[in-house]
C-alpha cells in the first residue's frame, strides 16, 4: 500500500477516527491514503479472516470503470454515483468525461471524509458535484437542490450503487430503496449493482463468515445476497442487461484483464429501466 494520513490529518467536526469506517476501509483495500489507524487494522484483520478480499474489492473498483464506460458508450450522460467512497484512480467523472466532456456526474456518500475529498478532487469540474447522502433516505438525494441542478431526471440517468447495497439490512427494505430510486427515473435510464455474494466453496464461506463478523461490530454490518436476492432488489421496474447477474469478473471483462483470478463473491449487474 501507498502511504497513508496520518492520524493527525484534519478531518471534518464530528468524524469519529476511532471507529473503522466502511468507505475508509475500502479505500485502504484500493490503495488509497485517506484512512487512520482503526480502518486499516480493521482491513488487515478481515483480509486475514478471508484471505480473497482485496481481490473482491479490486474486481468490484475494475467493473465499475467498465459499467461506466459501457454506459458512456451507449449515450448515457448523466451520472449518479451514491455510496461513492473516497476518489481514487478512475474515478466515474475521469472515465465518464473521457467518454463525453460533457457528461454530469453526481457522486453521494455518507462519510464526510468522502465528501470532503472528492470535493477537492472536483474543484473547477461545472459538471461533477458531491454531497452528503444516505442511500437508506433515497427521497433526500434525489430532491436535494444541487443533484436536481445539475442532473435532468427527465432525459436518462445511470444510478450507480457499487459495492454499497450489502450495507443495507434487510429491515431497512433495500428493495423498496431501489423502487424509489426507479420510480425518479424515465425509462432508458440504469441501474448500476454490485454486491457481495456468497463463497462458493465450504472453506470460502467459513473465511467469508468470519470477515462479516468482523463488519458486525463496526457502524456498517454487511449482508450477504444471492443472485435470486440481487434480482429481487432489481424489481420489476428494470430489466437485467445480459449477461445478467454475474460475478465482476465475468461482467464484460477486459482482454488487459484475462489472467485476473474468478471473484465468485463479487455480484455485480447493470439493469434497464423500462
Amino acid at each position: 500500500m501507498v502511504g497513508c494520513v496520518s492520524d493527525a490529518y484534519w478531518v471534518p467536526e464530528g468524524v469519529d477516527i476511532t471507529v473503522p469506517d466502511a468507505s475508509r476501509v475500502y479505500d485502504y483495500a484500493l490503495g488509497g491514503v485517506h484512512n487512520f489507524a482503526v480502518d486499516r487494522e480493521f482491513w488487515h484483520r478481515a483480509e486475514a479472516a478471508f484471505p480473497g478480499a482485496g481481490l473482491v474489492a479490486r474486481a468490484n473498483r475494475a467493473f465499475l470503470g467498465r459499467a461506466v464506460r459501457w454506459l458512456a458508450n451507449a449515450g448515457v450522460r448523466q451520472f449518479l454515483d451514491i455510496g461513492s467512497g473516497i476518489p481514487t484512480l478512475g474515478n466515474v467523472h475521469e472515465v465518464a468525461q473521457e467518454a463525453n466532456p460533457d457528461a454530469r456526474v453526481m457522486y453521494v456518500d455518507l462519510d464526510p471524509i468522502a465528501v470532503q475529498q472528492s470535493r477537492s478532487l472536483l474543484t473547477g469540474n461545472p459538471y461533477a458535484r458531491v454531497i452528503e447522502g444516505d442511500l437508506r433516505k433515497p427521497d433526500s438525494i434525489l430532491y436535494h437542490p444541487d443533484v436536481l441542478q445539475l442532473l435532468d431526471f427527465a432525459e436518462p440517468v445511470a444510478v450507480l450503487t457499487v459495492a454499497v447495497l450489502h450495507f443495507v439490512p434487510d429491515e431497512a427494505e433495500p428493495a423498496t430503496i431501489v423502487e424509489r430510486i426507479g420510480e425518479s427515473l424515465v425509462g432508458g435510464s440504469f441501474l448500476v449493482i454490485s454486491h457481495l455474494g456468497p463463497a462458493v466453496t465450504p472453506d470460502g464461506r467459513k473465511q467469508q463468515e468470519k470477515a462479516r463478523q468482523l463488519y458486525e461490530k463496526t457502524p456498517t454490518p454487511v449482508v450477504i445476497r444471492d443472485a435470486g436476492e440481487i434480482a429481487d432488489l432489481v424489481g420489476d421496474q428494470f430489466e437485467l442487461i445480459e449477461p445478467g447477474i454475474v460475478s465482476a469478473t465475468d461482467w464484460h471483462p477486459d482482454p488487459d484483464e484475462a489472467d485476473d483470478p474468478p471473484q465468485p463473491t463479487a455480484l455485480v449487474t447493470i439493469a434497464r429501466k423500462r
